[in-house]
């Protein structure tokens, strides 16, 4: 089996782990809440790649403090968040509005009028997800899960804007201490939120669960799969997230679709595709 074809198990392995993980996190909110739960999967994920990747052993200065904590403030508040969208409303569907963060920044950075076709795409996705007239309570989701899906693509958005600032400027040591500073901004909401709950001994090790499931399995693979394909066809295989994410929280959470929401799902995962697709072949047609 050659290494590409390794890569894309290892980056489908990442999705359904991340999927898993998170869905596994969901059932944690009754007792814990989304922020306290946020805690855990920060704070674990933390003190996981602090073992890993050793960043004390760097020489650090004050001007590191900026760049350093944009990116982790950003990737903190990102998963508060989007854990507190998937508590109204399905993972799936929440994944796929958080999408349109990369997606803005994909078209974005290409700036060419044919990928504007794939924003038009997603944004009839999108449409599909409001309530309609004379649509039932029942299947209509919830505009504040909504809103939050849509403020955490945003946060995402930026995540990757200044994950790639930081990632040149640092390498791999920008990931634990991006977490750092992630961790200090979640942490003390989680504690409000959750109080003496997280330091019950059951719930603690449902967090190392979520974080090493969620974070730290992940991002193992998705390192892998990075140095074994090219930018766009990572790319595309991830917008298949979405869908990973609504047949996990179809079987772990018992989270149905409607016709219209699993309509919605395809059409931003199409986007995606195609703009990673078009990325991919412009850059082949520069070289």
């Amino acid at each position: 089996m050659n290494l590409r074809l390794w890569a894309i198990l290892a980056l489908l392995g990442s999705l359904v782990s991340l999927s898993v993980g998170t869905s596994f996190a969901k059932s944690l909110f009754p007792a814990l809440g989304p922020e306290g739960t946020t805690a855990y999967r920060i704070v674990f994920a933390m003190l996981m790649l602090m073992a890993v990747f050793r960043p004390w052993r760097r020489r650090w200065v004050w001007a590191d403090a900026l760049p350093l904590g944009l990116y982790g403030v950003t990737l903190g508040v990102m998963n508060l968040l989007f854990y507190s969208a998937i508590q109204t409303i399905p993972f799936g569907v929440a994944i796929a509005i958080e999408f349109t963060g990369p997606l803005a920044v994909a078209v974005w950075t290409s700036r060419k009028a044919s990928d504007w076709f794939w924003v038009a795409l997603a944004a009839l996705g999108l449409g599909l997800l409001l309530p309609l007239p004379g649509a039932q309570a029942a299947s209509a989701l919830d505009p504040v899960g909504m809103l939050l899906a849509l403020a955490a693509g945003f946060c995402w958005a930026l995540y990757i804007v200044f994950g790639q600032r930081v990632a040149m400027r640092y390498g791999s040591m920008a990931t634990p201490m991006g977490m750092l500073a992630a961790a200090l901004v979640v942490a003390p909401v989680g504690l409000f939120q959750a109080g003496s709950s997280l330091f019950d001994p059951q719930w603690i090790l449902a967090g190392l669960v979520v974080a090493l499931l969620s974070s730290a399995v992940p991002y193992a693979l998705e390192m892998f799969a990075l140095r074994h394909l090219p930018k766009h066809s990572f790319s595309i295989l991830l917008s298949l997230e979405p869908a990973v994410g609504a047949l996990a929280g179809w079987l772990v959470l018992s989270e149905g679709l409607t016709l219209a929401q699993g309509l919605a799902i395809a059409m931003v995962m199409a986007a995606s595709m195609g703009t990673a697709w078009s990325t991919g072949r412009n850059k082949a047609n520069t070289a």
